[in-house]
């Protein structure tokens, strides 16, 4: 796959530049449109043209993107879940595997590159649209800065859980935040009735979770041994365990994640442990930090091994959320009861 990448990238490349810095002007052409739904304006009947107030950055959409290019686990597996796939000319910075439900989906998406890709490989798919898990995605050492790809003739969009910018940033973020995101993809993708039901199916399967009763302290341990990184008050960590019946030991804290000390760690004493469990820093591997650092083993949660595991790809915003709420209830039921620590 790479071999091919490097003998079509810098043809293609040449090809669509040529073509999009042809046709740029014509479709980043302001569009006047009344009032929609948040965030939104449609032209008159709903639909196309639209303008998407998206992270402070106005995205105008003329017609449903054609080849669209996907950054990060969360946006991928939404467009697949609206069974989109076949508009995916490549996808990369895939955070894991595809859950189970959506592995026919993706059975042919073309992975580009397992980080972000540079902006050369990305104008060699011909893309019309680029949508981004993270602001950071669109740099120039990265995807492209956003007004470069508009100048291209290329829309792009960031999922708005992931906007940073003052009135942008949920705080906090919550599903009603996630499933505005999969409504909004829906309107900007021509997949509306797909996302509606996405959707309801997700806030029926919410509803139905029943959180653990008792009083049970949680931290959420994504990342680092010398400084831990965590999961903190206002960002889909907290969104999980708060869904679960969980409080998190670090939800004062008003950020998505942050890093604290070992001993704001071991002064919490959690009761429990939610590991992320990704491929470059992996549950495992974390579980050993906790059980040889002197310090964490004497936690209650390490001494009693009561640790909930869940996938990187689960854990940002998107649609694995509810799933990722719903097994934490699982294995927290399979622990069996406890108090706060």
């Amino acid at each position: 796959m790479s071999q091919l990448r490097s003998l079509r990238g810098p043809l293609l490349v040449v090809v669509a530049a040529a073509a999009l810095l042809s046709s740029g002007c014509a479709a980043a052409s302001p569009v006047a449109a009344p009032s929609a739904a948040p965030g939104a304006s449609a032209g008159t009947g709903g639909g196309y043209p639209m303008t998407i107030d998206n992270c402070g950055t106005d995205v105008i959409v003329e017609a449903a993107p054609e080849r669209i290019v996907t950054i990060k686990s969360s946006t991928t597996e939404l467009l697949l879940a609206l069974d989109l796939s076949d508009r995916i000319v490549g996808s990369a910075f895939l955070d894991g595997p595809l859950p189970a439900s959506l592995e026919k989906a993706g059975a042919g998406l073309f992975v580009v590159s397992d980080f972000v890709p540079g902006q050369e490989a990305v104008l060699g798919l011909t893309p019309d649209f680029v949508y981004g898990g993270w602001e950071s995605n669109f740099s120039a050492e990265g995807v492209g800065e956003r007004q470069s790809l508009t100048d291209l003739g290329i829309g792009s969009y960031v999922s708005p859980a992931a906007c940073k910018g003052e009135g942008y940033m949920p705080d906090p973020l919550t599903f009603d935040s996630v499933f505005a995101e999969i409504t909004e993809a829906g309107a900007i993708f021509g997949a509306e009735e797909a996302a509606a039901d996405l959707v309801a199916d997700q806030q029926k399967t919410l509803a139905a979770l029943d959180p653990a009763a008792a009083d049970t302290t949680a931290l959420w341990y994504s990342s680092g041994t010398d400084t831990p990184y965590v999961g903190a008050g206002i960002g889909s960590p907290n969104m999980i365990m708060a869904a679960a019946g969980l409080t998190n030991v670090f939800a004062d804290v008003q950020d998505t994640w942050t890093s604290v000390g070992w001993e704001s760690v071991i002064e919490a004493n959690p009761s429990v442990i939610v590991l992320v469990d990704a491929t470059w820093n992996t549950a495992e591997s974390k579980i050993a930090n906790l059980e040889t650092n002197p310090a964490t083993q004497q936690l209650d949660a390490v001494k009693n091994q009561r640790y909930i595991v869940l996938p990187f790809a689960a854990t940002e915003a998107g649609i694995r959320n509810v799933e990722a709420a719903a097994s934490t209830i699982e294995q927290l039921d399979a622990l069996g009861s406890t108090t706060a620590g």
